[in-house]
């Protein structure tokens, strides 16, 4: 990538791989997009939305000025390619391992950043959740995270250059919502989890941290839930609703070297949503 591609804005992340998990979904988008304005590649996980993570790909291509030729859910440009996109199913363990593997291939072996965002967010109330509904939001965001993490980290070791991990809680972790009681116990377990994972790998130079977002826009979003977007529009201190690349920016700056001593960490990243007083 040359600097004209770059968005001088960012880290520089030239050089460097990077896998973002569930990138095929809005927010997972948003932070593979900004990676790629850092300079990095960027393997675009996606478990069913393997058009929209082509499509991500081809877009990222297009921008590095490679062109968008992609067949297979693979894609590279022609001067070599900064993005590619590969699927997996990361509630089976054997999946998560693989993922990582080939990721690492891509480019000679070398896994410098892992963003864990893959996850989902049913909404049930807490008396009609099952043993199977507790289950699967724990393997969907905290089971899959830690796999992920385990099989980057033995990348990372064996290259022997440390490298950052990031997964992408929420403020749910410590604000709960109500009908969310498997996904708010499951986000404050990863973010707990990050913090483990930074005390037992930070020696071999990796770090770990969490990314808590708040409300995040999507197309349709106001219309779907405008009471819910006028509340927090009318919370938030600075009177907007997140974006996608806001979150995005907060990873590639956890995995920039701006960010070599920040280890066990949670970055809020809510417009100010969590200084408001409740009482």
């Amino acid at each position: 990538m040359s600097d004209r591609r770059r968005d001088p804005a960012l880290p520089d992340l030239r050089g460097r791989v990077v896998l973002v998990t569930g990138a095929s979904g809005g927010v997972g988008g948003g932070i593979a997009r900004q990676f790629a304005r850092a300079g990095a590649d960027v393997v675009v996980h996606y478990h069913r939305g393997r058009d929209r993570a082509d499509s991500l790909v081809a877009e990222i291509n297009d921008t590095e000025g490679h062109g968008g030729a992609h067949d297979g859910g693979h894609a590279e440009g022609h001067g070599g390619g900064r993005a590619l996109a590969l699927g997996a199913d990361l509630t089976r363990d054997e999946e998560c391992g693989r993922l990582v593997e080939e990721s690492a291939a891509w480019r000679g072996g070398r896994l410098d950043a892992l963003v864990n965002n893959a996850g989902i967010q049913p909404v049930a109330p807490l008396d009609s959740l099952t043993a199977t509904d507790w289950r699967g939001m724990y393997d969907a965001h905290v089971t899959s995270a830690f796999l992920c993490t385990q099989a980057a980290a033995r990348v990372m070791r064996q290259r022997g250059e440390g490298g950052a991990v990031v997964h992408v809680a929420s403020i749910e972790a410590h604000r709960p919502a109500a009908g969310h009681a498997h996904y708010n116990a499951a986000k404050a377990a990863l973010v707990m989890f990050a913090r483990s994972a930074a005390l037992e790998y930070g020696p071999d130079g990796i770090r770990v941290n969490t990314v808590s977002p708040g409300l995040i826009d999507r197309p349709g979003l106001a219309d779907d839930w405008p009471e819910g977007v006028g509340r927090w529009t009318g919370a938030a201190p600075l009177v907007r609703l997140g974006r996608p690349e806001d979150i995005g920016n907060a990873c590639v700056f956890l995995c920039s070297d701006a960010a070599s001593w920040i280890s066990g960490t949670d970055l809020v990243v809510d417009g100010g949503v969590s200084a408001r007083p409740t009482w």
